[in-house]
């Protein structure tokens, strides 16, 4: 096996899509055989954005590309993928963090290796580049985020303790997972609610609204943000029980009207029924992971606990 850096763009002309698969040619099939079963990480060329290293994910199998010799498809693991909490630059203080990249006098080499769009890693420069974008103790940071203990306490506590658990613990574990996807989700709608547009925050701060997987983790949904949505809490459970959902058009937003009383509409739902955008585009739900939701869940589920709103 072996660890990559995949370059991405985001306005690929090819069939990338990060979570799902990475479209590449013939002369990077050995490496990217090499890499079944292991980690990847997606870098963004400094061209095409400001991203840096932005995200792993883990390489299931490679096939060929269906009607097109010469190209193949690497099929990434189902629920593997991770957007940095953190975009990573290549190059901290004028040296590269890939051990491959750095020049015989510290500095970054140009041309060659540099261009390549897929390029092998050593264990170390995966290691380095992951606790750069999700530190070890990102739970902890978003548990103290927004919780302040007063002044007269504050002098008596002491920060607690972290065990700096290994990098693939961490890349695999569910509850670090969904600290990350959370922060995503949550700061890529500006903390508003996706379908009210309300920003609600609690006395200290804390903003409560939720991040929701279109399509469910256990549903082979990945963590990616255009696989989510900003919701408040009751929003949130009407989405996950079918009650709501989006149409095609990616920005209406359906109601399952024999189920949810009209009052109750006008009170949750804005008077345009349009779901707010997310800040930067690309981080829009992505219309297969909404076709997902109205084809598996969107007025299908019979309710059986008392509605909220009850």
């Amino acid at each position: 096996m072996a660890k990559l850096v995949l370059m991405h763009r985001a306005d690929s002309i090819y069939e990338d899509d990060p979570d799902v698969r990475y479209d590449f040619p013939r002369q990077y099939l050995k490496a990217m055989t090499e890499a079944v079963g292991d980690w990847i990480v997606y870098y963004e060329p400094v061209k095409a954005g400001p991203r840096g290293y932005f995200a792993v994910a883990k390489v299931d199998s490679i096939i060929e590309k269906p009607g097109q010799a010469g190209r193949y498809l690497a099929l990434i693991t189902p629920g593997s993928y991770l957007e940095f909490d953190v975009h990573v630059p290549r190059l901290i203080d004028g040296r590269p963090l890939e051990e491959a990249l750095v020049a015989p006098g510290g500095g970054a080499v140009t041309g060659g290796a540099t261009q390549l769009a897929v390029r092998r890693m050593t264990e170390a420069d995966f290691a380095g580049i992951v606790e750069r974008g999700l530190p070890h103790d990102l739970e902890d940071q978003e548990a103290a985020r927004y919780s302040a203990a007063p002044e007269s306490q504050a002098a008596f506590l002491e920060p607690a303790a972290t065990f700096d658990r290994p990098v693939i613990e961490r890349l695999t574990r569910r509850s670090y997972r969904d600290v990350a996807f959370r922060r995503k989700v949550r700061e890529a709608y500006g903390y508003r609610c996706a379908m009210s547009g309300l920003t609600l925050r609690n006395g200290g701060g804390r903003p409560e609204v939720q991040a929701a997987h279109i399509r469910p983790v256990e549903c082979q949904g990945s963590d990616h943000v255009h696989n989510g949505l900003a919701l408040s809490g009751t929003l949130h459970w009407m989405f996950d029980r079918g009650l709501i959902g989006v149409a095609e058009d990616r920005s209406t937003i359906l109601v399952s009207h024999n189920k949810v009383p009209g009052d109750v509409v006008a009170r949750l739902l804005p008077s345009d029924g349009r779901l707010l955008p997310p800040l930067d585009p690309r981080d829009a739900p992505h219309p297969d992971n909404l076709a997902w939701h109205r084809h598996h869940v969107f007025g299908q589920i019979d309710l059986e606990a008392t509605p909220p709103w009850a």
